[in-house]
């Protein structure tokens, strides 16, 4: 039996190029691909996920270019050593993203559509300081 994968994460906004700015600077995720609609106007970038792509797609045109993009996602958790977390977390905050609520694990924020994004290395254990300080 094969197994199921993550293929790609799509997420609707209405500002492609700021949301993957924002995606690709801070958190460093790499650009694969760009797609254009027919009249040359951005429809998509795509980004690597390194398990996949996450695709940030143009929503909130009337008609919209995919049947079905809204906006937003519940949460996207990326993957971090303990010891990159708290130099992300300071990209996030000098982004304007500032951590809304640690775990162990986890650090939670916003990206500038307000979608709720996390840098976990869970079960990995995190190092003395502030990223191992509790919810806040």
């Amino acid at each position: 039996m094969s197994e199921s994968r993550l293929h790609h994460l799509a997420c609707g906004t209405p500002d492609v190029e700021r949301l993957a700015r924002f995606y690709s600077n801070v958190l460093g995720l790499p650009e694969v691909a760009r797609h254009f609609e027919a009249d040359g106007s951005l429809r998509s970038i795509w980004l690597d996920l390194g398990a996949g792509i996450f695709m940030i797609e143009k929503s909130g045109l009337e008609p919209s270019p995919v049947s079905g993009v809204g906006a937003g996602f519940f949460l996207l958790a990326l993957r971090v050593s303990p010891e990159e977390r708290t130099a992300f977390e300071g990209r996030l905050g000098a982004a304007g993203a500032e951590i809304e609520s640690r775990s162990e694990w986890t650090s939670y924020a916003r990206d500038p559509d307000g979608n709720r994004i996390a840098l976990s290395h869970y079960p990995k254990a995190a190092p003395a300081g502030p990223a191992a300080a509790k919810p806040g």
